[in-house]
Order: structure tokens, then sequence, then C-alpha cells
């Protein structure tokens, strides 16, 4: 590592944005190296190479050369830890580019925010973070989120299964995939609501203030499409 590149990194550790998007491009070799072992893994290259970024700028902020190791030994394995973690979270079903980039950016938002926070963010630093309403965010991960989010429990301590009153066991991953096409057709209030609810862990009055509307309409909505999606399921 020369001098120059040691400098621009302790630059960038401190904060210095020019300098870490120069250590960023002066290494865009080493990032496309780790990226092209995870070609074929259902996630375009761009956003592959997005997500090594994310890990290299990982490991200039956690570099430190008083432990006598070079950074690309460093950086490597932080490159490529970042790509297999969302592969592993994100990457159980195959969706379209313009959710699969929101759900890049919002991934990079919430890293960024639990840095910055020190505790995982709330819905609506996401939204002001990423700019996408919390609806997108919702249905963004939603979309790339795998089959166990199914059996994440709401605020009121239930999970979408069990309110369905059809447990699915850890085998039957065709019928996740099916209720999450349940939801993905269903009136986009009626979704909404469920996402909210299920997905982003709120409660009722919660939905209400961010879908403009009542809490009675609220449980309305709910049980309407808890309704709908019991004869889909059925």
């Amino acid at each position: 590592m020369t001098a120059g590149t040691l400098d621009l990194i302790l630059q960038a550790r401190q904060g210095d944005e020019a300098a870490a998007a120069k250590v960023l491009e002066e290494n865009s070799g080493l990032i496309w190296a780790v990226v092209r072992r995870y070609y074929g893994r259902g996630v375009e290259p761009d956003d592959l190479y997005q997500l090594g970024c994310l890990g290299f700028l990982k490991a200039v902020r956690g570099f430190d050369a008083g432990y006598g190791t070079q950074f690309s030994t460093y950086a490597v394995p932080k490159i490529a830890g970042e790509i297999r973690r969302y592969l592993r979270d994100n990457g159980a079903i195959k969706v379209g580019r313009s959710i699969r980039e929101q759900s890049i950016c919002i991934y990079a938002a919430r890293e960024r925010l639990q840095a910055q926070l020190g505790r995982e963010p709330v819905l609506s630093e996401l939204s002001e973070a990423t700019g996408l309403t919390p609806e997108e965010i919702a249905a963004a991960e939603l979309a790339a989120a795998p089959p166990d989010s199914l059996q994440q429990e709401n605020a009121d301590g239930l999970t979408l299964e069990s309110t369905l009153a059809s447990p699915v066991t850890e085998e039957s991953m065709v019928e996740r995939i099916a209720l999450r096409a349940a939801i993905d057709a269903l009136p986009e209030q009626e979704r909404k609501t469920i996402l909210l609810r299920f997905f982003k862990g709120l409660t009722q009055q919660q939905c209400a203030r961010i879908l403009g509307v009542s809490q009675v309409q609220v449980s309305r909505l709910e049980k309407r499409a808890i309704e709908r999606l019991r004869r889909e399921m059925g």
C-alpha cells in the first residue's frame, strides 16, 4: 500500500467524502475481482458492485495500519462478507430491478444510520435517508426478504401465518412464496396495511398515521385483507 493510499484512507476515516471517493475509485479493480465470484446468484453485477463498495467503505472505516496488515488483505473479506450477507438475507427470490435497487438503497441507508445512531433506525429515518415513502420501503423489503419473514411477529405479537391459521413448516417454502404472491395481488390499501402491520411490525395507530386514515379504517382494511388471503390460500 502506497503512502498516498494510506493518507486517503486516513482522510476518509475522518469523514472526508472526496478522499473516500478517490480511494474507492483507485480500488475498483479489487472490488470487481471479489464481485465476480458472486455472478449468477440472481443479482445484477452492478448491484453486486454497489454492495461491494459498501463493504469496502466499511473496511476503510475499520482499517488500522498499526495491525501490520495490508489494506487489501483486510478489505477483501469485508467486501465479500457484505455481498454474502445481502445474498443470504435478500436473495431467496428474484425480484424486479427497480425493487432490487430500492432494496439495496434501503440496505445501505440502514447500515449507515446504524453506524451513526448506534441503534436500528426507525421507519421515518429510513424514509428521510432514502427519499422513499414508508410504503415503498415496506414493499421493497417484502419483495427482497426471505420467505421466513412471514413468521415475523407484529406489534401485537402475531405472525401473518398464525393470523391466517395456516401454520407453515420450514420445508414448505412454496406455500410461503404463494402467500407473498397473494399479498401482492391485494388492493393497494389492503396490501399497504398488511405490509406495515406484519412486515414492519407497526401498530394500527401508526399505520393510520402513515396511510392517512383512522384506526378503525385500518382495522377494517386489515380484516378484509386477511379474509382475502384466507380465501386465496384456502
